[in-house]
C-alpha cells in the first residue's frame, strides 16, 4: 500500500556536506516562496483569520492566506497520532528493525496526507475565508491539499539524506527567525499608541521625542507597551530565555563506559539535562492548533450562540471582526496562552490552569517521544551493547545496562518536559519576541543543527571515522 504513495528516493551515493547544504538552503527558499504565494479565490479583505489560532502559526510553520497556510500541521499531527499509538503499545510495531521502522514512517506518511485533505476542508468548512463558492471551494482546497503534499515530500528529501535535519525543525526556525526580526525591525506605523511595530524604530522614536519635546510618553511605552506590541521588556525577555536556554542545553550528566572492542578504553557518554530536546513543545503546539481548528470549524454550525451548556465546556467563543475570540468558562480559553504579565491580576485562574494543562500534557509528550524515537534506557543499552561497550564495574548484560540507564534516562525525561513547559508559560507572560514557545524550539533547533553540522564536517575530515561509526 504505501508503494502508491509519493515519496522521494534515497540518494544513490552519500550526498556531501556541501551538496546537503544546498538542497536544504534550496528547500528552505521553496518554503519562503510557498509563504508569499497567496491562495487564489479567496476574499483580499480576509486574508486566512483565524482568530486565536494566530499564537499558534509559528510552531506550524504556516502563514495564513497563503499556500503554505496549513504549515507542518498534517506531519506534526500524524506523529502525535502514531508516536501515542506505539508508545502505548495499542499498536505493536518493532522500531529497532528497519522493517518496523519503514512501516511506522510509512504510516505516518499516510496520515499526514489523510489530516492534510481535513485540515484544509475544515478550513474551508468553518468558514476561515469567508463565504465561498462551491467553485472556490474546490480550488482552495487543491491548492491547500497539493501544497502540503509538497511540504511533506520536502521533509521526505531531507529525512532520506538529500539535506540536513528535517522539514519540521528547519522551517519552524526559518519561521522564528523572521518573527524576531520583523518584530525587531518592522517599520510599520505610526500605530494607535503613536509607535511603530518594530521596537527598534519605536524604541527611536520615544528616544527622539523626549529629547526634543522632554515628553516621555512614548519613551515609556517603547519600554512597555499596553498595545502588547514588542517592547524593552519582551527584548530583554527573549535575550534572558536565549542565555538561560543555552546553559541548559549545554548542561549534562555523564556516563563512564569502556569499549571491549578497543582494549577496555575508556569514555563517557552524554545525557543532557533538556534530554527531550523542544519535542513536547512542538506536540503540545500541534494538540493545540488542531483543537482550535476543529472547534473554530464546527462551532458556527453546531453551537453558534453558545447556548448548548453541555458543549460551552469544550469551547465558547465571541465573534468579532478580528476572529472568534475564546470565552471564560470553556476548555479552549484556558488552553489560550496568557500574553502579559497583567493576565496574572486579571485571571489567575486562566494563568493557573494554562500552565498546569501545558506542562502536564509536556511531560506526557515527553516521555511518548522517548519510548517512540528510540532514546528510551532500553534502546540505549541495545545500541550500547551493539557497540561492545559497557559500564565498568557492571557485566556486559543488556538488562543491567538499561536499569543502569533507567536511573538517569526517566528523571531526565520528566524534569526536561517540566523544565520546556515552565519556561514556555513563564516567557509567554513576559511576551519575550517571537513568542515563549518560538524562542524555546529556535534555541533547540538551532542546536541540533550544529551537532549536525559538526558531525558532518568531522566524518568528511576524517572519512576512518564514517567505517568505525557504521556510516
Amino acid at each position: 500500500m504505501f508503494r502508491i504513495l509519493p515519496e522521494v528516493e534515497r540518494p544513490p551515493r552519500r550526498p556531501g556536506l556541501s551538496e546537503r547544504l544546498f538542497w536544504t538552503a534550496l528547500i528552505l527558499i521553496a518554503y519562503f516562496l510557498m509563504g508569499q504565494i497567496p491562495l487564489y479565490g479567496i476574499p483580499r479583505q480576509t486574508g486566512g483569520t483565524i482568530g486565536a489560532l494566530e499564537f499558534l502559526r509559528i510552531v506550524m510553520a504556516s502563514k495564513r492566506g497563503t499556500l503554505i497556510e496549513l504549515g507542518i500541521g498534517p506531519i506534526v499531527t500524524a506523529g502525535i497520532i502514531w508516536e501515542l499509538l506505539v508508545g502505548s503499545k495499542i499498536v505493536n510495531l518493532d522500531l529497532t528493525s528497519a522493517e518496523g521502522r519503514k512501516t511506522f514512517a510509512g504510516l505516518q506518511k499516510l496520515t499526514s496526507i489523510l489530516f492534510a485533505a481535513l485540515e484544509a476542508f475544515a478550513y474551508i468548512y468553518g468558514g476561515v475565508y469567508g463565504p465561498l463558492s462551491v467553485q472556490q471551494q474546490y480550488l482552495v482546497f487543491i491548492q491547500l491539499f497539493i501544497a502540503s503534499i509538497f511540504v511533506i515530500l520536502m521533509n521526505d528529501m531531507l529525512e532520506k539524506g538529500w539535506g540536513i535535519g528535517s522539514a519540521v525543525s528547519l522551517f519552524i526556525a526559518a519561521g522564528v527567525a523572521q518573527q524576531i526580526f520583523w518584530e525587531m525591525f518592522a517599520p510599520i506605523g505610526p500605530l494607535a499608541d503613536g509607535l511603530y511595530y518594530g521596537f527598534i524604530p519605536s524604541l527611536a522614536i520615544g528616544i527622539s521625542t523626549f529629547v526634543t519635546t522632554g515628553n516621555s510618553t512614548l519613551l515609556r511605552y517603547s519600554i512597555l507597551r499596553p498595545t502588547g506590541y514588542p517592547d524593552l521588556v519582551s527584548f530583554i525577555s527573549m535575550l534572558f530565555l536565549l542565555l538561560i536556554l543555552a546553559y541548559m542545553e549545554s548542561t549534562k550528566v555523564t556516563i563512564p563506559v569502556s569499549s571491549a572492542r578497543f582494549s577496555g578504553m575508556r569514555t563517557r557518554i552524554p545525557l543532557k539535562l533538556l534530554y527531550v530536546s523542544v519535542m513536547p513543545v512542538i506536540l503540545v503546539g500541534a494538540l493545540y492548533a488542531n483543537f482550535y481548528m476543529i472547534t473554530q470549524a464546527l462551532w458556527p454550525r453546531v453551537n453558534p450562540g453558545n447556548t448548548n451548556p453541555y458543549l460551552n465546556v469544550i469551547a465558547k467563543f465571541n465573534y468579532t471582526p478580528n476572529g472568534p475570540v475564546p470565552m471564560p468558562g470553556s476548555l479552549i480559553y484556558y488552553i489560550t496562552p496568557p500574553r502579559s504579565l497583567y493576565s496574572i491580576l486579571i485571571d489567575p485562574v486562566h494563568v493557573a490552569v494554562y500552565a498546569l494543562l501545558y506542562i502536564v500534557l509536556a511531560v506526557l509528550f515527553g516521555v511518548a517521544w522517548i519510548i517512540t524515537s528510540g532514546m528510551d534506557p532500553e534502546s540505549q543499552a541495545e545500541q550500547l551493547v551493539k557497540a561492545q561497550l559497557q559500564i565498568p564495574g557492571f557485566r556486559k548484560s543488556e538488562k543491567i545496562i538499561a536499569n543502569m540507564l533507567r536511573r538517569y534516562i526517566w528523571s531526565l525525561t520528566i524534569l526536561s518536559s517540566i523544565l520546556i513547559g515552565i519556561i514556555a508559560v513563564i516567557s509567554d507572560l513576559l511576551r519575550a519576541m517571537g513568542g515563549g514557545t518560538g524562542i524555546l524550539l529556535l534555541v533547540g533547533i538551532t542546536i541540533q543543527y550544529y551537532s549536525i553540522l559538526a558531525s558532518e564536517r568531522a566524518l568528511e575530515m576524517y572519512p576512518s571515522l564514517s567505517k568505525l561509526l557504521g556510516e
